[in-house]
């Protein structure tokens, strides 16, 4: 029995639909894993455009191992979301060559009946045989309904037709995609293996330095210990300022001075919330950087015995790089601490912000700052040329992860 006209088309639109959602979701998937292997790929340029400007400068053993074991990571990352690319393209490539067998075998049939159709359409189709057919219908009834089935007989003819349109449109289409794909998937599998050949060729370099510093291993321990002496000098120093605002708030209050939260005026809780609810969309505190140390405990590269603590991040950045304040607020303290370069906090509510290691400074205390305003500049180490911002943030004096505000850190 021939297809209703309809039910017909609501097939074809319930096809059609679910093709176009499949086909949506499968770009999305594309687009994510396309943005971020591009985003490695910047940051690659980066590393290598700060290593080319300080190449002139004789770096430390430690901050040598720092660089290399930050750009092997981002080598490995981009290797895993380059494959994660290759594999699911090569899914896609599959699941559109079962498409194009399938909807072949479909044309295939479809034109077969098409041409069945057609013969026997042609052998009936003179006038005389439908009258004849009418004619000898028992009654009007059953002529009625010999009517209605010529009708039908006809309308599928044109339906079959269409159907054969569309399906060859849909292999056409089908067989454009596999040729992009596959051309896609060459490309990645090409920039895969020069990207393995530097990855490679880092390790050579790196194990090659790790032997260096293991055959002296005591110097560098006691270096990455003073190191770590020295920021917990500074965090100490951070943390007893924020004590002292948080006190003085409660005072002015008339509030116990005792108590580690704030007693935040109106204005100041307006803009914590504000602050809190823009987590995660934070504007970067320099222009151009890259995360050389993250937040929390974690062992040191050189010596694994060794835990080092980061209670913020440790931007590398080029030189003159401005320093940004990430949100509105207020300047709580400008510190020049001994043998450490200026700090400059800023409060936003019962939130902190704390920019370490600046040479110049372009604000003072109790300055009202917004959001991307030039705070000063981030000192250059005049003899290994790194120029390093240390960025911190706290809610009252506890300390957060940097990563899980600043947008896409």
């Amino acid at each position: 029995m021939p297809i209703a006209k309809s039910s017909y088309k609501t097939l074809l639109l319930l096809s059609f639909l679910l093709c176009g959602l499949f086909s949506f979701s499968q770009n999305n998937k594309q687009k994510e894993l396309e943005t971020r292997r591009q985003e490695l790929r910047r940051e690659i340029q980066k590393i290598n455009q700060l290593r080319a400007e300080n190449k002139s400068k004789e770096k430390s053993q430690l901050s040598l191992i720092e660089d290399f074991n930050y750009k092997i990571k981002v080598l490995n990352n981009l290797i895993k979301v380059t494959n994660q690319q290759a594999n699911y393209l090569n899914r896609e490539i599959n699941n559109n060559q079962k498409n194009i067998t399938n909807l072949r075998d479909e044309l295939k049939q479809l034109k077969e009946d098409y041409a069945a159709m057609i013969v026997k359409s042609y052998k009936s189709k003179n006038e005389q045989s439908r009258i004849m057919f009418l004619l000898s219908s028992e009654n009007f009834k059953q002529a009625y309904k010999r009517l209605q089935y010529i009708k039908q007989y006809s309308d599928h003819q044109k339906e079959q037709g269409e159907m054969i349109k569309a399906k060859t449109i849909e292999l056409q289409s089908t067989n454009l995609n596999l040729s992009r794909q596959q051309e896609d998937k060459k490309k990645l599998v090409a920039e895969n293996k020069v990207v393995q050949k530097t990855l490679e060729n880092e390790r050579k370099q790196h194990k090659v330095l790790m032997a260096s510093i293991q055959k002296n291993l005591s110097k560098y321990t006691a270096q990455i210990k003073q190191k770590q002496r020295e920021a917990d000098r500074i965090d100490r120093e951070i943390d007893n300022i924020i004590k002292s605002v948080i006190a003085a708030s409660n005072k002015k209050a008339g509030k116990p001075t005792s108590s580690k939260t704030f007693a935040l005026t109106p204005a100041g809780k307006t803009l914590a919330n504000d602050f809190e609810s823009n987590k995660g969309k934070l504007d970067w505190p320099v222009e151009k950087g890259l995360v050389k140390l993250g937040y929390g405990t974690q062992p040191h590269p050189i010596n694994k015995s060794l835990v080092i603590k980061s209670n913020g991040v440790r931007i590398a950045t080029e030189k003159g790089a401005k320093v940004k304040s990430v949100f509105n607020g207020e300047v709580t303290a400008v510190i020049a601490i001994k043998n450490a370069n200026t700090i400059v906090m800023v409060q936003h509510g019962n939130y902190f912000t704390a920019y370490k290691n600046l040479g110049r400074v372009y604000v003072k205390k109790g300055d009202k700052v917004t959001t991307k305003q030039d705070l000063g500049e981030v000192f250059t180490n005049p003899s290994n040329g790194e120029t390093i911002l240390s960025f911190s943030i706290f809610k009252e004096s506890t300390t957060q992860n940097p990563a899980n505000w600043i947008y896409k850190m």
